[in-house]
């Protein structure tokens, strides 16, 4: 047989001339193909039939899976060995992960609403100032009462009097008019008052034993939220300084300061009504336990 100039490879014989993909030539017992030009395809070819995995290629691919699955449930559970001492040396201060979210169980005592019975080491004290931050920016704080039982709950005794002067001093009346609210700091009718600062992260810039310092970037909201508001609900970027000092078994707050940002860069959402804003004051509560 030859390669004729049409591109054909032809056989002779009794079987005649086939011509076609796969034919046989009786005589010589040799099969008769066709070369066709360069991306073409012979529609008479057989076709072959899809590739389809093996029973047992499913099996152990669906094993695997199952075994990622065992073992990403396994090390979510696991939080009271391997997890603790991780976070454990993350709470010990350096690097990206000194303010991790740790697997550390929260505490269980309160004192006047107030998370208390913190640990007595990094990771307690970085708990304890993310839950003061908490409090001191609450709505609470405009309530001249409730401001007092969080300062005597937060402060070390020996700094409580000087706070209350100067948070007494600091929520005044023209402070109250200019946040919308009455002489008294009372809401008006009509309107939810929101003020709420949100904890973004921690950390110990003064390691100590019994007195470390430890600063709190938050992110704040503060406004009247309603129809025709003249002070509608606005964000802040701050940061909390708070020199802690171990005081009858428990963190509290010696000094206390705080300066504006690190601010982000504003994004592209678009401001929600006054309305959209009060409903979601009411129907999401704040953290009673931060970190």
């Amino acid at each position: 047989m030859s390669l004729g100039d049409d591109g054909y490879r032809s056989g002779q014989g009794s079987g005649g001339d086939h011509g076609g993909y796969g034919g046989y030539d009786a005589d010589d017992h040799h099969l008769t193909r066709t070369r066709l030009p360069e991306g073409e395809v012979d529609p008479y070819a057989p076709q072959r039939r899809p590739v389809r995995p093996s029973r047992n290629l499913i099996t152990i691919v669906a094993v695997v899976v199952l075994l990622i699955a065992a073992i990403a449930f396994a090390n979510r559970g696991g939080g009271d060995s391997s997890s603790d001492s991780d976070d454990g040396n993350a709470a010990k201060g350096g690097g990206s992960s000194a303010t991790a979210p740790s697997g550390v169980k929260p505490v269980e005592g309160k004192s006047g609403g107030i998370a208390s019975g913190f640990g007595h080491d990094e990771q307690g004290a970085q708990s304890a100032a993310a839950n003061f931050a908490v409090a001191l920016g609450s709505t609470d704080m405009f309530n001249v009462d409730k401001r007092h039982d969080i300062v005597k709950t937060v402060m070390a005794p020996s700094s409580v009097d000087k706070y209350q002067r100067t948070l007494d001093s600091a929520y005044s009346t023209a402070f109250f008019k200019n946040l919308g609210l009455n002489d008294d700091g009372t809401t008006p009718k009509g309107y939810t008052f929101v003020s709420r600062t949100v904890p973004v992260g921690t950390k110990v810039t003064k390691a100590g034993d019994d007195n470390p310092t430890v600063e709190v970037w938050c992110t704040g909201l503060v406004g009247l939220a309603g129809q025709g508001s003249t002070k509608p609900v606005a964000n802040s970027w701050f940061t909390i300084s708070m020199q802690l000092s171990w005081t009858g078994g428990d963190w509290k707050v010696a000094e206390h300061s705080q300066t504006p940002g690190p601010a982000p860069v504003n994004g592209d959402d678009p401001a929600s009504g006054a309305d959209a804003i009060a409903n979601a004051v009411k129907g999401y509560g704040g953290f009673t336990y931060a970190r």
